[in-house]
């Protein structure tokens, strides 16, 4: 039985996780699905800056968990959410690392949107 890969993020393929001082607001349909000032800022090797928002600031009741998963060999197991309030285009539009690993435990019970799956990911430099 084979297993997945563990990877260590190095100088090959960074991973630099940094507390952001922007206000970010996550909107579907008409709706404030997210609203922070304490989230992470995610930069992975060349990646674009992703943006984790705190559970505590994300309306969890306008979010319906899925079956769909997917596995990062830098970050672990990824879990997701759709947004029912956005139809068919916010399906799996959130994600998480509920259990991520150590190298990225900060991302521990925060949510990441993706932007053409939401309406606006408004990010205002704090």
């Amino acid at each position: 039985m084979s297993s997945r890969a563990h990877l260590i993020p190095g100088p090959d393929h960074p991973i630099v996780i940094t507390p952001s001082d922007a206000h970010i607001v996550v909107r579907v349909a008409g709706r404030v699905v997210a609203d922070t000032r304490q989230a992470l800022s995610l930069r992975e090797a060349s990646y674009p800056v992703v943006h984790y928002i705190p559970r505590s600031d994300v309306d969890m009741a306008l979010l319906e968990r899925t079956d769909h998963q997917t596995y990062c060999p830098y970050k672990g197991e990824c879990a997701y959410f759709s947004i029912p309030i956005g139809g068919e285009r916010a399906v799996n539009a959130v994600w998480t690392y509920e259990h991520p690993y150590d190298a990225v435990a900060a991302i521990k019970d925060y949510l990441a949107f993706y932007d053409m799956r939401v309406d606006a990911i408004e990010v205002t430099p704090g």
